[in-house]
Formats: structure tokens, sequence, C-alpha cells
């Protein structure tokens, strides 16, 4: 009997039995590794998102509570919510921006980097300062040079990280709108801020396998 007889004598190849064996361990394995990057994220996240969903929810329930709950109320509703975070997300970013000639725009990941290991208190006061901050600046943006590099990018960063966590916001709260409002509000903030930290979370874990 060859080696290569041993192998397969039983009709299962001893290699396949180790990778059986090994396959549950690194699924186990990854599983955890990807929910400890979503716990570190998470309170970030929700620091950094708590203004922008509870902009998208104020104006969706504005709307539903102006319109009512139909098939015109809620696409307005729907509307209105994403009009006020776009807003409040924009005069986050601007408050971030500091218009010097070499100065960028962080996007959604790089902030949220930035938070991770300050908590979800310490988010929050900075996401407040940036937005008063933007408020501040909007009666003299016409002024700045940089202006179409500021609203161009300000799109961008909306449309490509935020829409996702706004629209999800406002579909949970509406799932549980005519059921309970105390109940829809926290489950959309939490819905809202994991699908930023989602796709953080899976990007530092495909970084870690590939480093590994």
């Amino acid at each position: 009997m060859t080696a290569l007889d041993g192998c397969y004598s039983s009709g299962v190849c001893k290699n396949d039995i180790v990778k059986q064996a090994t396959a549950p361990q690194r699924s186990s394995s990854s599983l955890i590794q990807l929910f400890r990057n979503v716990k570190g994220l998470y309170a970030a996240a929700l620091g950094i998102e708590i203004l922008c969903i509870a902009a998208a929810e104020i104006g969706e329930n504005i709307g539903l509570y102006l319109f009512g709950f139909n098939i015109v109320g809620v696409p307005i509703a729907y509307a209105m919510g994403y009009a006020l975070a776009g807003f409040t997300t924009f005069a986050t970013i601007l408050g971030r921006y500091n218009y010097g000639a070499n100065d960028k725009i962080d996007s959604c990941c790089s902030v949220l980097e930035q938070g991770v290991g300050r908590g979800f208190i310490s988010n929050l006061k900075t996401t407040f300062r940036n937005f008063a901050a933007g408020i501040a600046k909007l009666p003299q943006l016409h002024r700045q040079p940089n202006l179409k590099y500021v609203l161009k990018t300000s799109t961008y960063v909306l449309v490509t990280a935020e829409s996702a966590c706004i629209l999800t916001a406002e579909t949970v709260d509406l799932i549980f709108y005519q059921y309970s409002i105390l109940l829809s509000i926290p489950l959309a903030l939490l819905a809202g801020a994991f699908t930023v930290v989602a796709p953080e979370a899976y990007r530092k874990f495909k970084d870690a396998k590939h480093l590994a």
C-alpha cells in the first residue's frame, strides 16, 4: 500500500479531516474577531451619528404627523427626514473643515477611526461642537475660496456613507411607528449606527486577515 493509498484508505483524505476539524474553529474565531471590531467601533459611531439619525427621525416623524401614515405621507416623511439629516451632516462636516489650502474633508470612516477609544460621550460632544461650528460658518460660506470642493466632497460623503445610515434608520422607525414611537426611535438609532459600523468592522477584519 502506498502512502497515497493510505491517505484515501478510509474514503476520506486525512488532510480533509484536518480541514473539517479546524474550519469550525476558524469560523468561530473569525466571528468573534468581527464582533470585537463591531463592539469597538459602535460607541464611536453612535456618538458621531446620533445627531444625523436624530435629525432623520425628527424630520420623518414630523412628516408622518402632518401628512399621515399613508401612500402620500410616507414618501414625504422620508424626504423630510433625509433633507434634515442631510443638512445636519453637511453642517457637521463643515465644522470639521478649516478651509486651509491643503485641508481635506474627512470621510465617514476616517472620522470613525479617530473616535475609536474615546467613548460615546466624548464623540457626542465633538459632534455637537462640529455642528455648532458648521452652523456658524454657513453665513460666510459663499466667501470661501474652496466652496466647490466643500460642496462636492460633502455631497459625496453624504451620498456614499450617510445615505444607508439615514434610510435604514427611517425604515426601522417606519416599521415600528404605529406600534410604539418610544421603541421605534431607539431601534432606528441602533440600526442606523450599525450600517456605519458594519462595513468598517469588516474592513478591519479583512485587513487583519491579510496581515496574519
